[in-house]
C-alpha cells in the first residue's frame, strides 16, 4: 500500500501562492476538496494523518457509504496519490502543514508565529507546496 504520509516534517505555502495571509476556503453549493480538508483538519489538529484526509475528500466526492470505505481505501492507496504538498490548502490558501512523529497533520498560518517558528526548526524535514504554475 502507497502512503502520501510525512513524518517530522514541515510543508511551507507554495512559493506562487497568492494569499500573504491564510484564508478560510469559502464554502459554496457543496464541498469543495479545500473545505473538506480545512475542516478535518482545523477542527482535529494532530488527529488525523494525510491519508485519512486524502482518502476522506475521494470518499465524500465519490459517495462511498461508510461500510465500503476500508475496502475501498486499500484499492485508493494500491497506486500513488498526491499528498499534501498539492493541497489547496498551501497552494492556495495560505496554510502550512505540520506533520508530527507520528504522521498526524495540523495546519498553521503563513502569518503566525507557529508558522515562522516551524520554517526555522532544523529538527524538522521541509518542503514547499507544488506551484501552482509552471516557471
Amino acid at each position: 500500500m502507497k502512503s502520501t504520509n510525512y513524518f517530522n516534517t514541515f510543508i511551507e505555502v507554495a512559493a506562487d501562492c497568492p494569499a500573504k495571509t491564510a484564508q478560510v476556503p469559502p464554502v459554496g453549493k457543496s464541498p469543495t476538496a479545500a473545505n473538506i480538508q480545512y475542516d478535518m483538519i482545523a477542527e482535529n489538529p494532530y488527529k488525523h494523518t494525510s491519508d485519512d484526509v486524502i482518502f476522506s475528500v475521494y470518499a465524500f466526492k465519490n459517495n462511498i457509504e461508510p461500510r465500503r470505505q476500508e475496502k475501498e481505501r486499500q484499492q485508493f492507496f494500491s497506486k500513488g496519490q498526491a499528498c499534501m504538498r498539492c493541497s489547496p490548502l498551501s497552494k492556495r490558501y495560505g496554510w502550512g502543514v505540520h506533520s508530527n512523529d507520528k504522521g498526524k497533520i495540523a495546519i498553521y498560518a503563513v502569518e503566525s508565529d507557529e508558522y515562522k517558528k516551524f520554517c526555522s526548526d532544523s529538527k524538522l524535514a521541509h518542503t514547499k507546496a507544488m506551484r501552482s504554475k509552471r516557471q
